[in-house]
């Protein structure tokens, strides 16, 4: 409690917070966050860019491509449900079942 007050006495002087921001540790923490903020932005409007030019392309092709990744998805995991080694599903007794 004493802490919390003093920290709220110290943080509310404006000599303190002019020399802390002053400070080399708080100048490159706040050049490093810009940097990171100037990054995620840059990035995401590339991603943008790129998603647009998909949608925008010939008609329905990112149909197209979805159609296609969920068909052979669907196939992949039937085929490998059938060549799985072991009993089927389903047929597997549990712990209070008759044998």
């Amino acid at each position: 409690m004493v802490l919390r007050r003093l920290l709220a006495v110290l943080l509310h002087s404006p000599q303190l917070v002019e020399r802390l921001a002053e400070s080399r540790p708080i100048r490159r923490a706040a050049q490093l966050t810009a940097f990171a903020l100037l990054q995620a932005q840059l990035r995401g409007q590339d991603a943008a860019r790129r998603l647009r030019g998909l949608a925008a392309g010939p008609a329905g092709s990112l149909g197209r491509r979805a159609a296609r990744f969920r068909d052979a998805f669907t196939q992949e995991l039937r085929r490998g449900l059938r060549d799985r080694p072991g009993t089927p599903p389903g047929s597997q007794r549990g712990p209070g079942a008759n044998p």
